[in-house]
């Protein structure tokens, strides 16, 4: 519960300060951002899929 709570407020920290940034700016790190988690993504799923064999 506790963990909640400071994600909400991470998050409502990070929304705020998105709402001063010009709309280039925030659609640019925006951008970066998704590009970030497609990578982790691919990279995760990799690795799962790499252990999974070695241990067939």
């Amino acid at each position: 519960m506790l963990f909640l709570v400071v994600a909400l407020l991470l998050l409502g920290a990070l929304v705020g300060a998105a709402a001063y940034l010009p709309w280039p700016v925030a659609l640019i790190l925006g951008a970066v951002i998704l590009v970030w988690l497609a990578v982790f993504t691919v990279r995760e799923r990799k690795r799962r899929h790499d252990t999974r064999r070695v241990r067939a």
